[in-house]
C-alpha cells in the first residue's frame, strides 16, 4: 500500500530524504519543509520520480 518516495531540495536539486506515502490517499506529489544539508538551511523538499 505504501510507495517508497525521494524529496529533492528545491533550491540546490540534491535528494536529501526518502520516507513513505500512501498512493491511495496522497496522489499527488509530497512538498515537505526540510533542513538541507547542502545549502545549510530549511528549504522546500518536492517528491521525485
Amino acid at each position: 500500500m505504501r510507495q517508497l518516495v525521494i524529496l529533492a531540495c528545491s533550491d540546490c536539486k540534491n535528494r536529501n530524504y526518502t520516507t513513505t506515502k500512501n498512493k491511495q490517499k496522497t496522489p499527488d506529489r509530497l512538498e515537505m519543509q526540510k533542513y538541507c544539508k547542502f545549502c545549510k538551511k530549511h528549504t522546500a523538499h518536492k517528491e521525485t520520480k
